[in-house]
């Protein structure tokens, strides 16, 4: 493995990434808003299993294809967008009972086969991958490169992961603050379909 200056270099990097509220971060403080926090954690969870595809795809130098082929790289950020935006709208359309429907076991399967889905094709993850984690792997060490980017990219993706539970954490509190009406959880389900639709128009309108 790298000595122990790069490795300290890479999880305070890591740790920057993390907590600077980014797209993830966003998505899950949405998911939260729209269906409380049990949503917003199986969120997280659908979203941080998803990028083990990434992960492996980096470790395997497949992610290396949406830089050599850009039209599959644009199929797939433009696929991810427009589930992203997809969801929003339906945020936007859903009813009260909906709502309550959210936050039962089911809704949280579903939001957590949502995520896997918005994670797995957001091609932003996997450049991302393949661009940070080749700067802290060593040619020289015991460790295959493969398997030095796998490790490191599943400590990118723990470390990730605890950034958007806080961030899910805050969000569940801010909301219980706020007045248990209908008015407002309707009001509250509309700023989380407002996110996720900026999120998929970012994606989509974002160059390289």
């Amino acid at each position: 493995m790298p000595s122990l200056d790069v490795l300290l270099a890479f999880a305070v990097t890591t740790a920057i990434f993390a907590f600077i509220p980014g797209p993830a971060m966003l998505y899950a403080a949405a998911r939260t808003m729209a269906g409380g926090r049990k949503a917003g954690l199986m969120a997280v969870l659908g979203i941080h299993l998803g990028a083990y595809a990434h992960i492996i795809a980096a470790a395997a130098g497949l992610s290396a294809l949406f830089h050599a082929v850009p039209l599959a790289y644009t199929c797939v950020k433009l696929a991810g967008a427009l589930y992203l935006i997809w969801l929003g709208v339906s945020l936007f359309r859903a009813t009260d009972q909906q709502e309550e429907n959210a936050t039962a076991p089911k809704g949280g399967r579903r939001a957590f086969a949502q995520s896997v889905t918005v994670e797995i094709l957001n091609p932003k993850t996997a450049i991302f991958f393949l661009a940070f984690l080749p700067q802290f792997v060593d040619s020289g060490a015991g460790l295959p490169i493969w398997m030095q980017l796998a490790i490191l990219g599943t400590v990118v993706n723990l470390i990730f992961t605890f950034a958007d539970v806080v961030s899910v954490l805050l969000a569940d509190v801010i909301l219980a603050r706020l007045k248990r009406s209908s008015g407002v959880q309707a009001l509250v389900r509309k700023a989380g379909g407002t996110i996720l639709i900026g999120l998929g128009a970012h994606l989509a309108l974002q160059k390289g």
